[in-house]
């Protein structure tokens, strides 16, 4: 899929694949369709229910105006300029995120690891990809999970202590080649400011901004 911009109206079987990718992965409740986007009741302590949007409209506006409490998010595709404007207090944007698509194509991508580093991996309905030190010390690590055509890439992640040795593009390869074995064709995930440089360098495509705001908790 192309980079769009300026972004076309975002496909909402697509942000549905992605959630359902996303509760399998997380072990939660399946996505179901709520005031004209999607609702995943979460259950976790610092997260009761997200709201998920494929675009700003009259329900993501009304749950703003009807919820009270912290540990709700509401998410949109949608960029924190074109929510600002919209937004109601105590409600508050958190860091920006990015929907990104990839064609995973079908040849097998080389994997590179520095001296003292091995990769580990897993497969079944959760496939993941672990590179540990000589010591057995967690340095990177990331999932998939196969909806459909697509393979939902979640929890990419790098310890601070071992980033930019090329240990992320390691496990983003590995788990490529897993998701073309079990038949997905393209890639799908939602990535931090951070982790948008490295999927970008690795040719991954911007798919559509991803916003999410909250009402803060109070600290006691």
């Amino acid at each position: 899929m192309p980079s769009r911009y300026p972004y076309d109206p975002v496909d909402p079987i697509l942000v549905e694949t992605w959630l359902k990718g996303w509760a399998i992965a997380r072990g939660t409740m399946a996505p179901v369709p709520d005031q004209g986007g999607f609702r995943i009741d979460v259950g976790w302590p610092d997260q009761q229910v997200r709201y998920v949007f494929p675009e700003l409209s009259y329900g993501w506006q009304a749950l703003q105006q009807t919820i009270t409490q912290p540990y709700i998010f509401l998410k949109a595709c949608a960029t924190p300029e074109q929510i600002r404007p919209m937004l109601l207090p105590p409600w508050e944007i958190c860091p920006p995120g990015f929907m990104m698509t990839r064609i995973l194509g079908d040849s097998q991508a080389s994997v590179h690891l520095p001296p003292s580093y091995y990769l580990e991996t897993t497969r079944g309905a959760h496939p993941t990809a672990k590179v540990y030190t000589s010591f057995g010390d967690l340095a990177a690590m990331g999932s998939i999970v196969i909806v459909g055509q697509y393979a939902i890439f979640d929890r990419i992640a790098t310890e601070q202590a071992h980033q930019r040795k090329g240990l992320g593009s390691a496990v983003m390869a590995t788990l490529s080649d897993i998701a073309r074995q079990e038949g997905a064709t393209t890639g799908l995930l939602v990535a931090t400011s951070q982790g948008k440089a490295l999927y970008t360098h690795l040719n991954w495509q911007l798919y559509a901004p991803y916003t999410t705001i909250v009402i803060p908790a109070v600290e006691r």
